[in-house]
């Protein structure tokens, strides 16, 4: 089978097609025919720093689409040829991906295989840092770091319908115009956020601040808390040193550090997992949330998608398309908002 894989770490040149075995299912596991695979932070991370990697070389991807290929020993509920939405521990850039049968879910009617590549990561885990870990509370406000990105589409949609007001950060002007369009109250472009979320709420503060990059931005977070405020850390994206918080910066009122990561919960709790995206997708299928695909690459184009990501340019969700993409290496196909 066809597969991008690294051979070391790097830049988005590193990444390499190849043929390589298909793999087979252990007890409790399954493989799944890929149509399409979501492109995540995660995965450059992967490919420049090795984070999650294991051992090279390496496949890297967290989620894919398609349907059964084979079922493992002990597997119920998942049969060959059923249409499901996959998270993985690696390996989705392929035409066969491996899963634990506990994070492959079933499609739910309506939702069409493009679109369930869109919904293994980001979906959980919006849906865990706005009611599971942040406990937001209808009349209440939030603060979303990264509002155009896939989470940050879906984190919006999902306060919102809350009924909280609901407040994002985002790097350019163009990226606020997008925000904006899904859930978004208002947006606040670049560093200054912390006074600007004050000046929104008479000084108040908000009450929930959800934060994947780290370093000053997580210390800006706290800053913009309310009395009881509460921000929940998902993430590093600035590479800054793993942050650390005590007594004087919670004591002051009385705020709250919680954090979140859903590759965590897949290997220490996946049936706990496995409830929240069943709650999640349901607000999919419900049309209370809808996240764009904005960016579709053949499988042979994953560094052109790891460019534009990393640039930092793009909104809404990448994919990569698996299934029967013989397109050239460089035809890719962004789709408008």
């Amino acid at each position: 089978m066809r597969a991008v894989q690294i051979e070391e770490f790097g830049g988005p040149d590193v990444l390499r097609t190849v043929e390589t075995d298909v793999p087979e299912p252990c007890p409790g596991q399954v493989t799944v025919d890929v149509a399409y695979a979501g492109v995540n932070f995660a995965d450059l991370k992967a490919r420049a720093e090795g984070y999650r990697v294991p051992g090279l070389p390496f496949v890297p991807g967290l989620e894919v689409s398609g349907r059964v290929r084979a079922v493992g020993a002990g597997v119920v509920g998942l049969d060959v040829g059923q249409e499901v939405a996959a998270l993985t521990a690696g390996g989705a850039y392929a035409e066969v991906a491996l899963a634990e049968a506990t994070t492959a879910f079933p499609l739910p009617p309506g939702v069409d295989l493009r679109t369930a590549a869109t919904l293994p990561t980001v979906l959980p885990t919006a849906h865990a840092l706005l009611h599971e870990v942040g406990r937001v509370r209808a009349g209440e406000t939030v603060l979303v770091q990264g509002a155009a990105g896939g989470i940050g589409t879906v984190a919006g949609q999902l306060a919102k319908a809350a009924g909280a007001r609901v407040f994002g950060v985002v790097s350019s002007a163009a990226k606020a115009e997008y925000a904006r369009k899904h859930g978004y109250d208002e947006v606040f472009v670049g560093d200054g956020f912390a006074d600007a979320a004050r000046a929104a709420t008479g000084g108040r503060g908000v009450d929930l601040v959800l934060d994947p990059v780290g370093g000053d931005t997580f210390r800006a977070g706290l800053a913009a808390l309310a009395v009881f405020g509460r921000l929940v850390s998902f993430g590093n994206a600035g590479s800054a040193e793993p942050w650390r918080v005590g007594q004087a910066e919670l004591y002051p009122g009385a705020r709250s550090v919680a954090g979140f990561s859903i590759l965590t919960l897949a290997q220490t709790a996946p049936e706990v997992l496995r409830e929240i995206a069943g709650r999640a997708v349901r607000t999919v299928a419900d049309g209370t949330v809808t996240l764009p695909v904005t960016g579709e690459f053949p499988l042979a184009a994953a560094a052109r998608a790891h460019e534009l990501m990393g640039g930092r340019t793009t909104t809404g969700k990448l994919l990569l398309r698996v299934a029967g993409s013989a397109d050239p290496a460089g035809a890719d196909r962004p789709t408008a908002d």
